[in-house]
């Protein structure tokens, strides 16, 4: 019997629509919990259900009832974090066993959940661990931001918890600028923001933040000079059983998400990610991020995300075949897993590349990573683009104001 995999996302990203076809590639029955418009419904996964970020406990709850999976796989820090926060209500209200024991053996024990959005609290983790990590510790006020810049120096990152997609990531060089990044980082969302999001992505889920007026907590965090590299495992019950390691080539923003990678193996990112599994119990697809020391191949643990990462869907090979080693470990099997897709190393992600620049020399001389076997879900992609730049077209903001007339007095 094949196992069911509920896909759980919060966001539009293609990139779970990509994870969630690869389960279905590896012999599971997949089902998504998505908010509206998600290009997973432009795929072959069949059934899909509503995610409300107005209810976005409801929804998922509903979701868990009406599919009843043997594994769930968050596929965005926020999704992750309902599912954490929907095991703790119905704990509270002791109901619901069947969804609290299906969320902590997809994801590890409970009493490690408060840890994955602590930043400061999962890098001091590691450190106890043996893992490099820059030092790190939360910012209440400028007091305690000013004391940090004494002790890191310049330049500063600043980290946001419960953020994600570099929205929540600043680079300081001054005292001033510092203070600035840390007002905004703090800060609800906008209204306008939230209003964007929810009328052009449909995404409500700043609504309620930004409604109550729900600041963030911040990090400081010494910066390491070096490049950028990121990995992702399949883990369960503490033990890695497949990753995957590359080094950052192209972002589409500084603090954005990667749109090219390379392929690489390094001791001390996989040690890494081994360590924090173990030591956290972990169980699921978990992604960590890097920093290269320059001039070295000594790699510095800057962040874990508790979920699955846009790398997630990549088969690239013995041991780096993320669903069909969540497959084995589930039905108890062994690991089956799919061919290898290219034997180049760079790999340039659709679509992100190509909405970074079209005329990218990586689309011809690495892996263009086209789903080409998912043909709807590329031209809704297209079609997605369309709609962005149809919507930040002067064109558009002059029709739409130019029936406006300023009354006369």
């Amino acid at each position: 019997m094949k196992p069911k995999v509920l896909v759980a996302t919060t966001s539009r990203w293609v990139t779970t629509a990509r994870l969630a076809v690869a389960f279905c590639n590896a012999g599971c029955d997949v089902e998504v919990v998505s908010p509206p418009g998600h290009p997973v419904r432009k795929t072959s996964v069949r059934r899909v259900h509503p995610y409300d970020g107005l209810a976005p406990l409801a929804s998922f709850f509903d979701a868990l009832e009406a599919s009843q999976p043997n594994l769930i796989v968050p596929g965005d820090d926020l999704a992750a974090r309902h599912l954490y926060d929907l095991h703790h209500r119905e704990q509270v209200r002791d109901r619901s066993r069947r969804v609290r024991e299906v969320i902590e053996y997809s994801l590890g024990p409970a009493e490690n959940y408060p840890l994955m959005f602590a930043r400061t609290a999962l890098m001091e983790l590691a450190g106890a661990e043996g893992v490099r990590v820059p030092q790190t510790c939360v910012i209440h006020s400028n007091s305690d931001l000013r004391s940090s810049i004494v002790e890191l120096g310049f330049p500063i990152v600043l980290k946001a918890d419960g953020t994600s997609g570099g929205d929540g990531v600043r680079v300081a060089q001054t005292f001033e600028e510092a203070e600035r990044c840390l007002r905004k980082l703090q800060a609800p969302p906008l209204w306008a923001r939230a209003a964007k999001r929810a009328l052009l992505d449909r995404d409500r889920t700043l609504v309620w933040p930004s409604l109550f007026r729900r600041g963030f907590r911040v990090n400081a965090q010494a910066h390491i000079r070096g490049r950028e590299a990121t990995s992702a495992v399949a883990c369960w019950k503490g033990a890695v059983l497949a990753d995957l390691h590359f080094e950052v080539l192209s972002k589409r923003a500084s603090a954005g998400p990667a749109t090219v990678l390379r392929v690489i193996e390094n001791a001390d990112m996989a040690a890494a990610a081994e360590k924090v599994v173990r030591r956290l119990n972990l169980s699921g697809v978990i992604g960590f991020d890097f920093m290269l020391k320059e001039g070295t191949a000594e790699a510095y643990l800057i962040e874990m995300n508790p979920r699955a990462t846009q790398v997630g869907h990549l088969t690239l090979g013995s041991s780096r075949d993320i669903p069909a080693a969540l497959y084995a470990a589930v039905t108890g099997s062994s690991i089956r897993e799919a061919a290898k897709i290219t034997e180049k190393d760079t790999i340039a992600l659709f679509p992100h590349e190509w909405l970074r620049n079209p005329a990218s020399a990586y689309l011809t001389t690495g892996y263009h990573d086209i789903p080409w076997e998912e043909p709807e879900l590329i031209r809704a992609c297209l079609r997605s683009r369309q709609k962005q730049i149809a919507w930040y077209s002067p064109q558009r903001w002059f029709q739409v104001f130019s029936p406006v007339r300023i009354p006369r007095s």
